[in-house]
């Protein structure tokens, strides 16, 4: 059962890091440093999208950890 958490964990965290990876990509370098971080834009489409997969991706990790400790001892 552990190797089965484990392969689950294995491919929830690299999707996790490229979802990730891809919403930064359009942020820009202007962003990161500080610019342009007083408009609030509403997240729509695809980006919404990602960002719901993002978060219901980061609980399954977090539950897949949990499990896999719970499971070992």
């Amino acid at each position: 059962m552990t190797v089965y958490l484990n392969i689950v964990q294995i491919i929830v965290s690299i999707a996790l890091i490229a979802l990730t990876v891809m919403q930064s990509k359009g942020a820009g370098l202007g962003r990161m440093l500080g610019g342009d971080g007083s408009i609030y834009r509403t997240r729509r489409g695809v980006e919404k999208t990602m960002f719901n997969l993002t978060v219901i991706l980061a609980v399954v990790f977090f539950l897949t950890s949990l499990l896999s400790v719970i499971v070992q001892s």
